[in-house]
């Protein structure tokens, strides 16, 4: 316990976006939130006060900051999985624990296990040769897509194989430099959603409506919540199968189900068990943010309501141009509260580079159409400096 404050000590690994704002939200509950970053820099380290400098590859660092914490959590999945059993075997409280965390952390395990337990996911095969992915190619049909099994985000360790040569070409390169690869089915799917989900070491769930992910270039640019058009039995299909996801891994905290939406229903794409982007519109949409039942979750709190603040809730991410802007930062601010005073803005702390996440906008409102229209506008604006309706910030339109 922190003895300042009468209030367990939160350790996350990690100090990126997500530990800034589970920041955030740890303050709201009274709680103490320790940060193992890289540096500094991180958008974590220059926010919070309890922040080690460390690396999550360095047992000894782990050690050293565990100590004092009631319990550890993370805002990445790089932990590697031997560290935490070290850790675990010292009686350190881990959420999620390694024998969860292996499932986002390798896609063929999560994927194998997933199929044993009944989850519907697209046909895959592990990869060790070229020739396992011409097979698979046969069966299945061109193009599939070739995975790195483990690390991979934003489009990263992801390639699309059109036709059989792309494979012969792709594939012996990266076997040649040691990445462990996957095959599966590219899915003819209608869209992507996102199922968000905490489960507390009690055993209790809460899930908040399910999402649309829009993505550009493997990157996700907005989330429209709840998904539009979107059946009630297949929401709550998602629902109960993150739900039921988590309790057979043994999920303690947020987990958040990528999924791809089919004629036949839906499949699970990926796991990421932490606050996610997909969740980034709980922070002003929802009754409870992601980042605070996250909290709630690994210490064991009975969890938030997910109700929706508003009939339309859109997030969009605020992405680093390809050039600098003019304006600096400051000042595209201040000219986006000119215009829509109901953005919510969030932003990291980031160095802005070319298709960086460097923030997000959150925007409530009544009609889906218009809260999406200014939602976007508002990123880019942010991102760019520059209206993409024509709207003038001298004299209007």
């Amino acid at each position: 316990m922190d003895p300042r404050t009468g209030t367990p000590v939160v350790g996350m690994v990690g100090g990126g976006q997500l530990a800034r704002m589970t920041h955030q939200a740890a303050i709201a509950l009274g709680q103490s939130l320790r940060v193992l970053a890289v540096s500094e820099a991180d958008p974590a380290a220059l926010v919070a006060r309890d922040v080690q400098i460390g690396t999550h590859t360095d047992l000894e660092a782990l050690r050293s900051f565990a100590k004092g914490c009631e319990v550890l959590t993370f805002d990445h999945e790089h932990v590697p999985a031997e560290h935490l059993h070290a850790l675990v075997a010292e009686d350190v409280t881990v959420h999620p624990g390694p024998d969860a965390l292996i499932y986002a952390q390798d896609k063929l395990r999560m994927r194998v296990k997933l199929r044993e337990l009944d989850v519907p996911v697209p046909p895959f095969t592990e990869v060790t040769e070229v020739a396992e992915v011409l097979r698979f190619g046969a069966e299945h049909g061109w193009p599939c897509v070739l995975k790195a099994v483990r690390g991979g985000y934003d489009g990263r360790g992801v390639w699309m194989l059109n036709t059989p040569q792309s494979a012969e070409r792709t594939v012996p390169e990266l076997l040649a430099a040691g990445t462990p690869l996957m095959v599966e089915q590219c899915v003819p799917m209608r869209r992507e959603l996102a199922a968000l989900i905490a489960r507390s070491p009690f055993g209790q769930g809460a899930a908040w409506p399910v999402v649309q992910t829009v993505q550009s270039d493997g990157i996700c640019v907005e989330v429209l919540a709840p998904a539009p058009d979107l059946s009630e039995a297949l929401a709550q299909q998602a629902q109960e199968l993150a739900l039921r996801i988590a309790a057979e891994l043994g999920v303690v905290g947020v987990l958040a189900v990528e999924l791809f939406e089919t004629a036949d229903g839906v499949l699970v794409n990926e796991l990421a068990m932490r606050p996610h982007n997909s969740g980034h519109w709980t922070m002003d949409g929802a009754g409870t943010s992601q980042f605070e039942q996250h909290v709630r979750a690994v210490l064991d709190y009975p969890l938030g309501l997910t109700d929706l603040k508003a009939p339309a809730v859109v997030m969009a991410n605020v992405l680093g141009a390809p050039a600098p802007p003019k304006m600096g930062v400051d000042e595209r601010i201040h000219h986006l509260f000119a215009r829509f005073p109901e953005a919510r803005v969030h932003l990291y702390g980031k160095a802005e580079r070319p298709g960086r996440k460097v923030g997000h906008v959150n925007v409530l409102g009544q009609d889906l159409a218009e809260t999406r229209r200014r939602a976007t506008l508002a990123a880019h604006w942010l991102s760019h400096g520059e209206w993409t309706d024509g709207y003038d910030v001298h004299g209007g339109n």
